[in-house]
């Protein structure tokens, strides 16, 4: 499925580059809420787990607290990876699927696709789609600029695509 088809490329990446600027966790603290992925899920996230990446945006992975195969994290502030979590209700929104929603946009990053949501702090959060398993990122709300985020999704999708195949990921998550 082609997400660009309603917004053409050199349309969305200028969005894409200026609206995950401005990223953050949700919690700055080191702690994070670790999802409860169902049975078909919860080995696809473990696989993801043994196949993330060292280093993203060339930061240093530094997993939250509690430790969980489910989540994991670069840098401090940490960029944030959670794996198992519920279907964002955006997915199924006409709006979003239109590209008439403002605050979510659908994108693809080397192979994998996003679900791009702007948050009520005004920070981004981005879900796969068409996956699996849903697996949701978090920017921290000091990256440096707006080529950080491409270059996160960048070095995360190899894993992603290794380990969460395509399909239909059920709504629990």
């Amino acid at each position: 499925m082609n997400i660009f088809r309603h917004r053409p490329l050199a349309l969305l990446a200028p969005t894409l580059l200026i609206a995950v600027a401005g990223c953050s966790t949700a919690d700055d603290s080191g702690t994070v809420a670790v999802p409860t992925p169902d049975a078909r899920t919860a080995p696809l996230c473990r696989d993801l787990d043994k196949v993330l990446p060292r280093t993203v945006d060339g930061r240093t992975r530094a997993d939250p607290e509690p430790r969980s195969a489910y989540t994991a994290g670069w840098g401090s502030p940490a960029i944030i990876l959670r794996c198992g979590v519920v279907r964002p209700p955006k997915m199924i929104d006409a709006k979003v699927a239109q590209g008439d929603d403002p605050n979510a946009i659908s994108g693809g990053v080397n192979g994998v696709d996003w679900l791009m949501e702007k948050q009520g702090d005004g920070t981004w959060r981005f879900t796969t789609s068409n996956r699996r398993a849903y697996v949701q990122v978090t920017l921290p709300e000091k990256l440096s600029g707006p080529d950080d985020s491409a270059q996160v999704m960048t070095d995360l999708a190899p894993a992603v695509k290794k380990a969460i195949p395509k399909g239909i990921a059920s709504m629990r998550g």
